[in-house]
């Protein structure tokens, strides 16, 4: 049996900003290693409201705590640069981070496509 959906406009514009603010972490993260990713990341707090009550707002937390997880694994990594050990060590972090900030852009992106909550 075929579930019909139901067309609304509102979740529809959600949906719309969602897939333009991962797509503008993606660019801050591959062009800028995430410096610039606080742009989208202002605008994810401003339009989540917006979003309350659809499976939107479930994407608008995704990028928001992938930001602010992506920054604390950064600081880890200039916390090592300046030890010894660190500078052997520290790029694990960096990159560590870079690739987990990815693959959350991507799952999510993918998800938010297939109109699926993320957890």
């Amino acid at each position: 049996m075929v579930q019909d959906l139901v067309h609304d406009p509102r979740t529809d514009s959600a949906k719309s900003w969602a897939q333009g603010l991962y797509i503008a972490h993606g660019v801050c993260l591959l062009f800028t290693l995430g410096t610039l990713s606080f742009i989208p990341l202002i605008f994810n707090y401003v339009k989540r409201p917006e979003a309350a009550g659809t499976f939107v707002h479930t994407h608008h937390d995704w990028q928001i705590r992938s930001f602010w997880w992506y920054v604390v694994w950064v600081v880890v990594g200039w916390m090592l640069v300046f030890t010894f050990i660190g500078i052997l060590v520290a790029w694990i972090p960096f990159l560590g981070a870079w690739l987990w900030k990815a693959y959350r852009i991507i799952r999510g992106f993918i998800a938010l496509n297939n109109n699926e909550p993320i957890p």
